[in-house]
């Protein structure tokens, strides 16, 4: 099946999982692999002051933003530098910087999920993230919900997977493009987790792959947020749910600005085993495993 625009699902109607919004929705995974959530209930005001504090911290200079650096946990907290993450079967790295931020863990979290680190020259930097963590995590819950009547599980099925899974806010800076030969800012690639939420982003240039090949442009500035499955959600599901190709290109170079971005990579707990819930597979391999060995594909390691 060909597709020329994302589809859309209000959280209302995705909530109420009645029998053809569940059909449309398995529709849209099955082929699409992603959609779009309107009315999803997280305020203008909260993801207006996410992005500006974002952007208070890639204002930072080099030297200081350098010091939030720790390549010796694959950046799994803190902050990556411009040009270190490299898409899977690419030589060229991607054309960001970005900072991980993750849930405010205690005893009850496994413990190899890492603690977030304080940006002592924004004081209301981990306040702010873990406002928008905590509304993205029920958000992508409710969603796994509905993912999981799609595949004939109880809307619970996910909760002891994710709910104090080993999710990652992304904040993302893309500076400006001045080379025309590289307009890629982020190389095609599929995401590792179980399925990203991505709110609005300012400047366009996302784009998702349909299934002849063709790009699809994803419209900026929206208040929507784009939900899409990841390779972890689509081992599990046996390849029944789509983890579709996307990527973030620049066609205004000479004349670019800088784009902001802001996805939630939604994650089970590392002590998840990832095998199959749609047949008798006995393959398996945890969620821990699965990651580390993607995030040496991507050389973050």
């Amino acid at each position: 099946m060909s597709f020329n625009t994302i589809p859309a699902f209000s959280m209302p109607d995705i909530q109420k999982m009645d029998a053809d919004t569940i059909a449309e929705l398995k529709l849209a995974l099955t082929t699409h692999g992603f959609f779009t959530i309107t009315d999803h209930g997280i305020s203008d005001e909260v993801l207006q002051e996410s992005y500006k504090v974002s952007k208070d911290f890639f204002l930072l200079p080099e030297s200081i933003k350098n010091n939030y650096a720790h390549p010796e946990k694959a950046g799994a907290r803190g902050y990556t530098p411009y040009g270190k993450e490299t898409a899977v079967g690419e030589t060229t790295p991607d054309l960001k910087e970005f900072w991980h931020h993750g849930p405010t863990i205690d005893d009850s979290y496994d413990s190899r999920i890492s603690e977030n680190i304080s940006v002592s020259e924004i004081p209301d930097f981990n306040d702010q993230f873990d406002i928008l963590f905590n509304q993205l995590n029920l958000l992508g819950m409710k969603v796994l919900s509905a993912i999981a009547v799609i595949l004939g599980k109880e809307p619970s099925f996910f909760d002891d997977w994710a709910f104090k899974g080993n999710s990652i806010l992304r904040l993302i800076h893309y500076p400006p493009v001045n080379d025309s030969s590289n307009i890629l800012r982020a190389r095609a690639h599929e995401d590792i987790n179980l399925i990203t939420l991505l709110v609005g982003a300012e400047e366009s240039g996302l784009e998702v792959q349909n299934p002849e090949g063709d790009w699809i442009p994803i419209a900026a500035k929206s208040k929507s947020i784009v939900c899409n499955i990841g390779d972890m959600m689509q081992l599990v599901t046996r390849s029944q749910l789509k983890s579709t190709s996307h990527r973030v290109v620049d066609m205004n170079a000479g004349s670019s600005a800088s784009r902001y971005s802001m996805p939630f990579f939604l994650h089970p707990s590392p002590e998840v085993e990832l095998c199959s819930i749609v047949d008798d597979s006995t393959e398996s391999i945890s969620a821990h495993d699965f990651l580390e060995e993607r995030l040496r594909a991507i050389k973050l390691y």
